[in-house]
């Protein structure tokens, strides 16, 4: 049986080496792009336990060509665009670089792949954000909800989610959307709020801060594990006819509840350490997300493992951990 191949841009982020991690577990040759910068000593540090198996290749999504030579001469049979600016707030202050990236770059990939690879299955990362202020009458948001995206981010996504549906009927391609809901890890940057109330907490209680400064304490998100996610975005190229699926664990807490979960885990009363600062909020606030992920889980099998204590007590130890051994 002929060794499947892989292809995934963004392979340093969060979702990308996990996603490689458990490709190179299932037996694939995995492929990834990452940017180019001029600190790469710190660029593929997520794919350190992995970097011997895989292969990686500068690339960029407003580079088109770029892509479509690599796809040329690797000829994927399962590409995974994961590459993005993915920070909401950042969005606001960088909206052009978003959007180019975010909508045009999926573009660009897709492009790529119509003409050097069509035969291969395309996943796109799409989010929960691209609802915005839309909920159903049961507090739920699924593949049907209407999306009311309020945020540059936001907004990026669901042009880039339109254009991969665009180029299914267009083209016949094998495309298909992953409506991921907020995910996190040890793995994800410390400027998200859930690695970030993880890491200041540790650093409280190791005596190296005295407070945390947050945004708004009452927005409520569906966090689910990266590790979790990935094994859904597999699936989904595993199935024989495209579409687009929500991933989430239909559970949705708040920032403030996040926050007592991770200081009662360390001994702590958060209400002694956090405070609100006005420069971490939104222009426009997101309120409230909740996932309605019933047909993944009823046509593919999919559930997640991690709970959402769980989630955060691992963030929080893997700060612990790694400023104990400083």
């Amino acid at each position: 049986m002929k060794q499947k191949i892989a292809f995934i841009t963004g392979i340093n982020g969060q979702d990308g080496s996990y996603l490689a991690e458990y490709l190179v577990g299932l037996g694939y040759e995995v492929h990834g792009t990452v940017r180019r910068n001029s600190t790469p000593e710190n660029q593929d540090i997520r794919l350190s336990e992995i970097h011997l198996k895989i292969h990686t290749h500068y690339g960029d999504l407003l580079d088109q060509g770029g892509l479509e030579k690599l796809l040329d001469q690797i000829q994927p049979d399962e590409i995974y665009n994961l590459a993005a600016q993915s920070h909401v707030r950042i969005s606001f202050d960088i909206p052009q670089f978003t959007v180019q990236t975010n909508a045009i770059g999926v573009l660009n990939i897709l492009e790529a792949y119509r003409r050097a690879c069509p035969d291969a299955k395309f996943y796109q990362a799409s989010s929960s954000e691209m609802f915005g202020l839309s909920v159903e009458e049961d507090n739920f948001q699924r593949e049907t909800t209407p999306m009311n995206p309020v945020s540059p981010y936001g907004c990026s996504k669901v042009f880039g989610y339109n254009i991969v549906r665009n180029y299914r009927r267009a083209y016949g391609l094998h495309t298909t959307n992953g409506i991921l809901f907020n995910h996190e890890s040890p793995r994800r940057g410390s400027n998200f709020v859930t690695n970030k109330v993880c890491k200041t907490a540790a650093q409280i209680k190791l005596g190296l801060q005295d407070k945390l400064e947050l945004g708004n304490m009452d927005s409520y998100r569906d966090w689910g594990h990266s590790k979790d996610y990935v094994r859904a975005m597999h699936l989904m190229l595993q199935h024989d006819v495209p579409g687009d699926w929500v991933v989430s664990t239909m559970e949705t807490h708040s920032v403030r509840e996040m926050c007592k979960l991770v200081f009662n885990y360390l001994g702590m009363d958060y209400k002694n350490y956090v405070t609100q600062n006005p420069k971490y909020l939104r222009p426009e606030e997101l309120p409230y997300l909740k996932g309605d992920s019933t047909k993944i889980r009823t046509e593919l099998g999919w559930k997640p493992k991690y709970t959402f204590k769980e989630m955060m007590e691992e963030m929080t130890q893997c700060w612990l951990d790694s400023f104990n051994k400083k």
